[in-house]
């Protein structure tokens, strides 16, 4: 069901102007923050004024609300060793980002409804990434248990008798993030639709457990399908409002197709999708356990603030200007195919992916246990 609602406010979003994407709002945090330091990051405006940063505070603020509700909220400092791996792994997922014009969402939960070629290019990527990230960590696990043990700390846990203000708080964090939408109205009807959805899909992330990690990670680990059903789920719902917007002209055929097929998508897909892995968390996943407490995930969004502006400025331009044209377009598959069958292409990949992960959870045949 978590899927089927984000997948309802991914086209509202792209109603209102552009679909779902996540790195976007945390690239711009960077930009804004090392640019008070002094620095010279070129950004898309105030942290305040750009709507997918907007969106990514309200999406902490829904997650927050949710976890309060349900009384799992809390504090939760990771051993040394995991906190370390959620910042390298933040810092990968930053330099994978920008490298590959893409994260899960952009790239990948909102990319196939956009029918571009490149966000299946970069899906391979993220797959392959998690596969490499799979072992590693089971290599550090037989060989180096003591990297990630050690003492934990949870703050604010509630238990008995304990946590009873958690519930009535998030009625406070929910009204607090409505007035924010609400407040956005007097300037730019955008701003506060993107906060309201953001809000909204903050909520349906915590309480669905909704995780692109654990839908590419699981195939590998338990073999569980349900994480990738649910993607799935809110990739079709996406999908078929997606083709009425583009088709019927309501917004541009190209939005969303990014010039990164196929080397750029392959490149930073692979880099992501192991730091995902190694991070426990994409962006959005980063995000809304963020609002949870996890302190490991504070420490990933904080990789991704500082790696992004500075893939962007320092490596990024030598990138792509060392590759041809040929390998990094702009691959939107109904211009070639037709709208049709680039749609009958995309239902083909997912039935097999489909396929795959219910055959993967009978027979156990690529999972690790």
């Amino acid at each position: 069901m978590g899927g089927i609602l984000l997948g309802v406010g991914n086209i509202c979003l792209f109603i209102v102007l552009k679909p779902w994407g996540a790195s976007g709002g945390v690239k711009n945090w960077g930009d804004n923050l090392f640019n008070l330091m002094g620095g010279d990051f070129a950004n898309m405006g105030a942290i305040n004024l750009f709507p997918y940063s907007v969106l990514c505070i309200l999406l902490i603020m829904g997650a927050f609300a949710g976890a309060l509700f349900s009384r799992q909220f809390a504090l939760r400092f990771p051993p040394i060793g995991e906190l370390f791996k959620g910042l390298f792994g933040g810092l990968l997922m930053g330099l994978g980002a920008v490298l590959g014009v893409s994260c899960t969402i952009g790239g990948f939960f909102s990319g196939w409804p956009a029918l571009s070629m490149g966000a299946v290019v970069f899906t391979i990527g993220l797959v392959a990434g998690t596969w490499l990230a799979v072992k590693y960590l089971l290599f550090e696990v037989n060989k180096f248990p003591k990297l990630s043990s050690g003492k934990t700390l949870s703050i604010l846990t509630a238990g008995k008798g304990r946590g009873s203000w958690q519930p009535i708080f998030g009625v406070v964090v929910v009204v607090t993030g409505l007035i924010i939408a609400f407040r956005y109205t007097g300037s730019s009807s955008v701003l506060a639709w993107y906060a309201a959805i953001g809000l909204y899909f903050g909520l349906v992330c915590q309480r669905s457990r909704f995780c692109v990690v654990r839908a590419l990670r699981e195939p590998f680990m338990s073999g569980s399908s349900k994480p990738a059903l649910a993607v799935m789920a809110g990739i079709l719902v996406s999908m078929f409002g997606f083709v009425v917007i583009k088709f019927m002209g309501i917004r541009g055929e190209m939005m969303w197709v990014w010039p990164h097929f196929w080397v750029p998508a392959i490149i930073g897909g692979t880099i992501f999708g192991f730091g995902m892995t190694i991070a426990g968390g994409c962006t959005v996943g980063s995000l809304w356990r963020a609002g949870e407490g996890h302190i490991k995930l504070w420490a990933s969004i904080v990789g991704m603030m500082v790696a992004m502006p500075f893939t962007a400025k320092f490596i990024k331009p030598a990138f792509f200007n060392a590759l041809p044209d040929s390998m990094k377009q702009m691959f939107f598959l109904p211009e070639k195919i037709g709208y049709g069958p680039a749609v009958g292409v995309f239902l083909a990949i997912m039935l097999l992916w489909y396929l795959f992960v219910k055959w993967n959870e009978r027979t156990g045949k690529f999972s690790a246990y």
